[in-house]
C-alpha cells in the first residue's frame, strides 16, 4: 500500500477490535504511528498491538488502557498519545458499547454510561487534541458514529441519543476549524460484520427458530436494504480517505456506510 499517511500519528479509541482494530491497521499500513486503546482479554490486547506494530514496522503498538468513562483518563490517553508518538494528527473516536431495553426500564446507570463512553468521551478527547492541531496547523477528527446517528431504532434510547449527538458536536467541530487545515467527520456505519455482531445473530435465530442466514436478512437487517453486511474494511478505507491527501474540502459530514437504510 502507497504510504499516504507517512509522518502522521494517529490514536483509534476502542480499537483492540472489531471497526476500530481494522481502522488502526488500515492506517498503519499506509504509514501512519498508531496508538491503540480499549479492553479485552490481555492475549487479545497484544495480539492486537502485535498486528498494528508490524504494520508500523515495529515490534507492537503504543497502548492506552484509559477508561473512556472517566474524562480524566480520556484526557491523559491524549497527553500520552502525543509523548508516545511526538505529536497526534489523527483522532479516531470510535469506542462505544451498547444496551437494549424501553425507555421505561432503561437502567440509569447503564444510560450514564451510554452516554459517557459514546458521546462525552470524543467530546473530552477533541479537547485534549485540538490545542496541538492548530498549533501544528493540520488535523484529522474522525468520529465513528452509527446509522443511529441519523435514524432510530425502539429500546436504544442511549445510544440512538449518543450517536445523535457525536453527529452533531462533529458538525460544531467542523465549523469552528473550518478556516484550518483542520477537519471533523463523522462516518454512521450500519450493521457491521464483527465478532460480537455475528454473535447477535446466533441469538436471534435461536430465539426465533430460524436460520442464522434468515436472522440476519429478516430480523437484524431489516432497515438494510441491501441485506448484506458492511465490512470493517470498507469503514477502514473511508476513515483512510478522511485522513488521505485531497479530502481537506470535506468537513462536518455524516457519511452513510450503511447499505441505503438512510435512503430508505
Amino acid at each position: 500500500m502507497e504510504t499516504i499517511l507517512s509522518g502522521r500519528t494517529a490514536l483509534v479509541t476502542g480499537s483492540t477490535s472489531g471497526i476500530g482494530l481494522g481502522i488502526a491497521r488500515l492506517l498503519a499500513e499506509a504509514g501512519a504511528k498508531v496508538m491503540l486503546n480499549g479492553f479485552g482479554k490481555p492475549e487479545e490486547i497484544a495480539r492486537a498491538r502485535q498486528e498494528v506494530g508490524a504494520a508500523m514496522g515495529a515490534a507492537e503498538a503504543p497502548y492506552s488502557g484509559a477508561d473512556l468513562s472517566k474524562p480524566e483518563q480520556v484526557r491523559q490517553m491524549v497527553q500520552e498519545a502525543q509523548a508516545a508518538l511526538g505529536s497526534l494528527d489523527i483522532l479516531v473516536n470510535n469506542a462505544g458499547i451498547q444496551f437494549v431495553a424501553p425507555i421505561e426500564e432503561f437502567p440509569d446507570d447503564k444510560f450514564d454510561a451510554i452516554m459517557a463512553i459514546n458521546f462525552a468521551s470524543n467530546f473530552h478527547a477533541i479537547k485534549a487534541a485540538l490545542p496541538g492541531m492548530r498549533a501544528r496547523n493540520w488535523g484529522r477528527i474522525i468520529n465513528i458514529a452509527s446509522a443511529h446517528g441519523l435514524v432510530a431504532s425502539p429500546f436504544k434510547v442511549a445510544y440512538v441519543s449518543a450517536k445523535h449527538a457525536v453527529v452533531g458536536m462533529t458538525k460544531t467541530v467542523a465549523v469552528e476549524t473550518a478556516e484550518t487545515p483542520i477537519t471533523c467527520n463523522a462516518i454512521c456505519p450500519g450493521f457491521v460484520r464483527t465478532p460480537l455482531a455475528e454473535a447477535q445473530v446466533k441469538t436471534l435465530a435461536q430465539q426465533h427458530n430460524l436460520s442464522e442466514a434468515a436472522a440476519l436478512k429478516d430480523l437484524l437487517l431489516v432497515h438494510q436494504p441491501s441485506k448484506r453486511w458492511i465490512e470493517v474494511e470498507e469503514v477502514a478505507q473511508m476513515a483512510l480517505y478522511l485522513c488521505g491527501p485531497n479530502s481537506g474540502g470535506v468537513t462536518g459530514a455524516a457519511l452513510s456506510i450503511d447499505g441505503g437504510w438512510y435512503a430508505s
